[in-house]
């Protein structure tokens, strides 16, 4: 994400945008405490689909918070995408027990499958892959999330058929 800067922006919705009286409804019901960020950010994302500029210098004005906090947050936990994401979606985990029992062959036969890289969505923004530290299923790994279905003991053969399953659906 590019370097963020609210020099010169007002504390009004930017761009006059609608959605963001969604989000003063949110920043209302928890009553703009700080405390509440993750949860401002995760309604915020689930109103725009993504965390972009503006929403993060809203937010953090609104919880009169510094936006290096908003920012440091929103970039810690995998769920938040400053990024629009596709229709569909596959997090893997990679900790450390994921990761010696196959996630990188995971990743590896979904970014050639889909020519994506991690942190991609496919031209067509029917699918994103991503990646998370870990899920905290460590005695099921290698784990993956499929559009919120947490899948484990996967193996990259059958991570592969899942999602050419969840995509051939889509078309039908």
């Amino acid at each position: 994400m590019p370097a963020i800067s609210t020099k010169g922006e007002s504390a009004q919705h930017p761009s006059g945008d609608a959605r963001f009286e969604l989000i003063d409804k949110v920043l209302k019901r928890v009553r703009y405490r700080g405390d509440a960020l993750i949860e401002v950010l995760h309604s915020a994302q689930d109103i725009f689909g993504f965390l972009s500029k503006d929403v993060l210098v809203y937010v953090a004005r609104q919880l009169k918070l510094p936006l290096s906090r908003v920012y440091g947050v929103a970039s810690f936990y995998h769920l938040f995408s400053f990024e629009p994401l596709g229709e569909h979606s596959c997090t893997i985990c990679m900790g450390t027990a994921c990761y010696v029992k196959g996630a990188p062959d995971i990743v590896k036969i979904l970014e050639d499958e889909y020519d994506i890289e991690m942190g991609e969505t496919t031209a067509d923004k029917q699918f994103s892959l991503g990646s998370a530290r870990c899920l905290g299923s460590c005695g099921m790994a290698p784990v993956v999330v499929i559009d919120g279905d947490v899948v484990g003991r996967e193996t990259p053969a059958a991570t592969l058929e899942r999602i050419r399953k969840v995509l051939a659906a889509e078309k039908e």
